[in-house]
């Protein structure tokens, strides 16, 4: 017996649960091509949450299971490594045996990127809470595993990033200031209203 579902969310479901599965296939297929230990704990360890969090989904749309997300928890959280040193130039591979671990990394960053962005479009679009929730969630989730892969592609060198200026990054970023109170400019609206209405009132 399913869940009962409204028609939108049920597509929703439909999609985010074959990207899933392309997601699952696509981590195998990338397995063989890991040199780097570190690259392989962290495939293996993401592949298998994400067939629990699959398999948690399916039970729970057949109301057989409960629908707590667990979320993900990255063991490592290292410090960015900012700026550009000699990046490498990079090209498609013409054949799948020069796939190396900056090819793994990358396609597992771009499928957990991917995902994060469809499950927080399908949240939005479910009308039942307890699946909004599941769908939060598995957002979230990809959202870390995704960050762990690109804290390795950083420390690795593979994933470089470039900085401004640092007058110019500030100059863009202390142009923002903060909004006043907004029950304080709503008094001094009505105290101009007032004071204005008997001036009004003698013309």
């Amino acid at each position: 017996m399913t869940a009962h579902m409204g028609a939108h969310e049920t597509m929703e479901v439909h999609e985010i649960l074959t990207a899933t599965i392309d997601s699952i296939n696509l981590f195998q297929l990338y397995r063989p091509h890991v040199k780097d230990q570190r690259l392989l704990q962290m495939l293996d360890r993401q592949l298998q949450f994400t067939i629990n969090e699959y398999n948690q989904t399916v039970q729970v749309l057949n109301q057989q299971g409960r629908g707590q997300a667990v979320p993900y928890r990255s063991p490592n959280n290292m410090a960015p490594i900012y700026g550009l040193d000699n990046p490498a130039q990079q090209s498609p591979n013409l054949s799948m045996n020069q796939m190396d671990d900056r090819d793994v990394a990358s396609g597992l960053l771009g499928c957990h990127k991917s995902s994060a962005t469809m499950k927080m479009i399908a949240s939005l679009e479910c009308a039942d809470p307890q699946l909004r929730r599941m769908m939060q969630q598995g957002a979230i989730n990809c959202s870390e595993q995704a960050y762990e892969v690109w804290q390795f592609m950083n420390q690795s060198g593979y994933y470089q990033v470039p900085t401004m200026k640092e007058e110019t990054t500030n100059t863009v970023l202390n142009s923002y200031q903060t909004a006043g109170n907004m029950m304080n400019n709503m008094g001094m609206q009505q105290n101009r209203q007032q004071t204005a209405a008997p001036m009004y009132m003698q013309q």
